[in-house]
């Protein structure tokens, strides 16, 4: 419908359409191909007059839920395009009756006023800090909620403390068994998944409660810029009057002190209040390099660790990721990703992102043979290059036992719970089948290789110092 742009003193039809698909294109890329079709396709631009934008959206739904979550961020992608636009209005198609409004300076949030047509989003009054809420908190991703997580054994703590978090921020009282809640892995497991899981429930089921949701390193440039504009009593009422406060990437001000000392007295006023505090990191408090009351902090609620994916979680997710696009694969293609991207859950959806891009624009079937030309880049960097001597060899040196000892019939747990482990990351590591890893460990059956495998993947989940024993040998071994 570009043909409904009006002209106005700030510029002429042709400006605005082209204004108008870079705004698309670079939301497109912030929120990724899937959500971009989900919720933000369908809107078409219908004019633009004394820098105020009217864009249509086809049903009250998609209108109510862009106003809520993207309306401010809609209008800062335009105003980075033309600095004249400072007002965006959401309507249905050929009503003329406001649904949404996002201004300049201000944050979008439900409001409690509605009327026949829909909702009216009313703003709030910037923050006192200079900075509304909106550039506060960091964006949310649409795609990172829980319905979209897929639980298994190595997630599946951290998945229920974080929506026991979620839905204790939306009741009438804030009741919260653990404070803070810790969540801890490497990178691509989920940890930021379920902090915007955890902001998207409140947001939808309590709209009204302030959240704040941003990284450990917004954190200090927001301490560092109130020290500078003397503005620090602001700063601490802002961040010490949220209904919850998340935190991601906390290992990010180690060595920064002052804005440990903050956080910290930040974390005892919230928690006072019985607060919910929510934090994430690459690491275990305890492995923080962070002031020891600092630690002593962040491990005083409940620690909730992401475990490297299994072949099973990463198959669930393949599906999981297949069905949201619409799209069907082949279950051997699935399966044959499955296996070979172990390194983390943002390459394997990178790939199945580019298997479903081929499918859709060009238009034809995908055979694993296929998959493995479009992937060959990835696969290769996949490319397990570890040796079954190499990782026997670090094992043995790791718990302290004579390399003669993999592939000796000793069956004492002191040595075979070592060979399991060195099974497993063999398994994870290389490419070479059970029976070939079977004959490394002096001739084993494939199905002892396979019983091995299983009970490590069955005791990293609740055997906290094993799983980070084998996540330091995985890294050691890939690095």
């Amino acid at each position: 419908m570009a043909d409904a742009v009006h002209d106005s003193p700030t510029g002429n039809r042709g400006d605005f359409d082209s204004e108008w698909a870079r705004v698309l294109g670079r939301l497109k890329k912030e929120v990724g191909d899937t959500a971009f079709r989900s919720w933000f396709r369908t809107m078409t631009l219908e004019r633009v007059e004394q820098g105020e934008g009217t864009v249509s959206v086809p049903t009250r739904f998609l209108r109510n839920w862009v106003a809520t979550h993207y309306a401010d961020r809609l209008l800062a992608l335009w105003r980075a395009e033309n600095p004249e636009i400072t007002r965006i209005t959401l309507v249905l198609d050929r009503q003329s009756k406001p649904a949404a409004v996002a201004e300049a300076g201000d944050a979008v949030c439900p409001a409690a006023q509605s009327e026949p047509d829909g909702v009216v989003i009313e703003p709030h009054p910037p923050a006192e800090i200079g900075e509304d809420r909106g550039q506060l908190s960091a964006p949310l991703d649409p795609r990172f909620t829980f319905e979209n997580f897929v639980v298994g054994k190595p997630n599946e703590l951290a998945n229920a403390a974080a929506r026991r978090v979620a839905e204790a921020c939306v009741g009438p009282v804030h009741n919260v068994p653990f404070n803070p809640l810790f969540l801890y892995g490497g990178v691509g497991l989920g940890k930021t998944h379920l902090m915007n899981a955890i902001a998207w429930h409140v947001r939808t089921h309590a709209p009204s409660r302030k959240v704040i949701y941003l990284s450990a390193e917004k954190f200090m440039y927001q301490f560092i810029k109130a020290l500078r504009f003397r503005s620090t009593m602001d700063f601490k009422e802002e961040f010490r009057s949220v209904d919850l406060l998340m935190i991601d990437d906390v290992q990010f001000i180690a060595g920064k002190d002052s804005t440990q000392e903050e956080l910290f007295h930040t974390f005892n006023a919230l928690v006072d209040q019985n607060r919910p505090i929510v934090i994430s990191a690459d690491k275990s408090p305890s492995d923080l390099n962070l002031q020891e009351r600092m630690r002593s902090r962040l491990a005083w609620g409940l620690v909730a660790d992401l475990h490297p994916t299994t072949y099973e979680l990463r198959l669930g997710i393949l599906e999981s990721k297949a069905e949201q696009a619409h799209i069907r694969l082949p279950q051997k293609l699935l399966e044959f990703l499955a296996h070979k991207i172990v390194s983390n859950v943002r390459e394997l959806e990178g790939a199945l992102n580019r298997i479903i891009a081929q499918t859709q624009l060009i238009g034809r079937d995908i055979t694993l043979e296929s998959a493995q030309e479009i992937l060959h880049d990835l696969l290769r960097a996949n490319e397990r290059r570890v040796t079954i001597d190499e990782i026997q060899k670090r094992v043995a040196e790791h718990f302290n036992i004579r390399m003669a000892e993999m592939t000796s019939n000793r069956r004492a747990r002191a040595v075979a719970r070592p060979r399991q482990v060195a099974m497993y990351l063999c398994k994870q590591l290389t490419s070479a089948s059970l029976p070939a890893i079977g004959r490394k460990f002096g001739g084993r059956d494939h199905t002892t290789v396979m019983h091995g495998v299983r009970k490590i993947e069955e005791l990293i989940v609740g055997d906290r110092a094993l799983a980070e024993d084998v996540e330091l040998l995985r890294r050691m071994l890939q690095s």
